[in-house]
């Protein structure tokens, strides 16, 4: 038996909607200037995590390592020493370029996700 499988296609010629793709570019703002960090009481990275962890998660070509980045960039921020979210948002308040905090709720959510499929 014979099947033609075809080639992997190229991440540069993947459709992306506009909305999934401003969606993407907002969180691909933050520019880790660390303001975030410094803003807030327990020294948490989560905005900044959450941020570079959500615009990759956002597109099709970041799909395949999903689950396994969020894990690693949350046990990396967890090992340098980075405090958990106090829910205070004066990360958001300071960011220069207004990352938005749901995408923590974004980051957490793929994070249970992915340590559930992982279990």
């Amino acid at each position: 038996v014979s099947v033609n499988t075809g080639q992997a296609p190229d991440a540069n010629a993947m459709p992306i909607g506009k909305v999934d793709a401003e969606k993407a570019f907002d969180a691909a703002h933050c520019i880790g200037c660390g303001a975030c960090v410094a803003a807030c009481r327990n020294g948490s990275a989560m905005l900044f995590v959450a941020a570079k962890v959500s615009h990759l998660g956002m597109l099709p070509q970041g799909q395949p390592e999903r689950g396994e980045r969020v894990r690693k960039m949350v046990a990396a921020m967890d090992a340098a020493g980075f405090g958990n979210c106090s829910n205070q948002y004066a990360c958001e308040a300071v960011c220069p370029k207004e990352i938005s905090a749901d995408w923590i709720g974004r980051m957490n959510r793929d994070y249970a996700v992915s340590a559930a499929k992982k279990i």
